[in-house]
């Protein structure tokens, strides 16, 4: 039960991200906000790491060996949170938050062609209705259909976002702490750079502290939760209960922002949430043929 209650929390966790970053991009620049969100989420886990640094392994530490999947994952997680901002700011809030779900489509399909690994029927058809409602949801149907600057560069977040979860892929027996921590205060720091870059006015501390306590809430704690729940449930089971982030933040966003309902809206919402029930349905079935191909392999090396 506490398993479950951890894999929520990670899930609303990261669901306040989109809605309360559309607050506060009324007092700070995109870049810069993408910037101290990452930076808040560095500061925060790498002060638990420094309190739980002694109890790692030697091996589980990164090397040079996962310098080409380290840089790439900084630069993606450099990249995807900017484009992310830009796209709330531009965009509707709601739309951002289920569009966040195109990330499942990005992870997928890189991990076919790129690592070659297999996808089933299910995740094919998953990812078709996922991809036909963010396409829906690219299109501004409030003053008629008319495309969507913000929802695209929102795709644009979740593509950098698939890739970086594939690299990260490659790191996933190191050190948790150390990658969050590594991809917090770098990606934060060049988050930074090219928002001085852009000549980005600095936001005052008040709303500086603020972002950095979202960015250690909607990432920080959301990864730790996440990490927490995956030692009881799985990596499977876990991203399973992960996936209805998108709609918590979406009903948040209705609730603080005031959003308002369009017809395109609600199409995307039944086709999203029809094409998350399908990723939910296939991960939960891979999850247990995995558990029980392990049980069958335990019992065949008694016998």
């Amino acid at each position: 039960m506490i398993a479950v209650i951890y894999a929520f929390a990670a899930a609303v966790f990261y669901a306040v991200n989109t809605p309360l970053s559309k607050l506060l991009l009324a007092y700070v620049s995109p870049t810069f906000l993408a910037s101290f969100l990452y930076l808040g989420a560095g500061i925060g886990v790498g002060v638990m790491y420094a309190f739980s640094w002694k109890n790692e392994k030697k091996e589980d530490k990164l090397t040079k060996k996962e310098l080409p999947y380290t840089l790439g994952m900084i630069t993606l997680d450099i990249a995807a949170p900017i484009f992310l901002m830009f796209g709330i700011k531009l965009g509707n809030a709601s739309n951002a938050s289920l569009l966040g779900n195109f990330e499942i489509v990005a992870t997928t399909l890189i991990a076919l062609f790129v690592f070659k690994e297999k996808v089933s029927k299910k995740l094919w058809i998953a990812i078709a209705l996922i991809t036909v409602s963010s396409l829906i949801l690219t299109f501004d149907g409030s003053d008629g259909f008319t495309f969507s600057f913000g929802s695209l560069l929102v795709v644009l977040a979740t593509l950098c976002w698939g890739l970086e979860n594939n690299c990260t892929r490659k790191l996933s027996d190191k050190s948790t702490y150390e990658i969050v921590t590594l991809k917090g205060l770098c990606s934060g720091a060049g988050a930074f750079m090219v928002a001085l870059f852009l000549n980005e006015t600095v936001p005052s501390v008040k709303y500086i502290c603020f972002a950095m306590l979202l960015g250690f809430v909607a990432y920080g704690l959301s990864i730790f939760a996440y990490i927490r729940a995956q030692k009881c449930l799985g990596a499977a089971k876990t991203s399973a209960f992960y996936a209805v982030a998108p709609f918590i933040g979406a009903g948040l966003s209705f609730v603080l922002l005031k959003n308002t309902f369009t017809v395109s809206y609600f199409v995307a919402l039944i086709i999203m949430i029809i094409g998350t029930f399908f990723v939910v349905s296939d991960t939960l079935v891979r999850e247990q043929s995995r558990r029980n191909l392990a049980v069958d392999a335990r019992n065949h090396a008694k016998s």
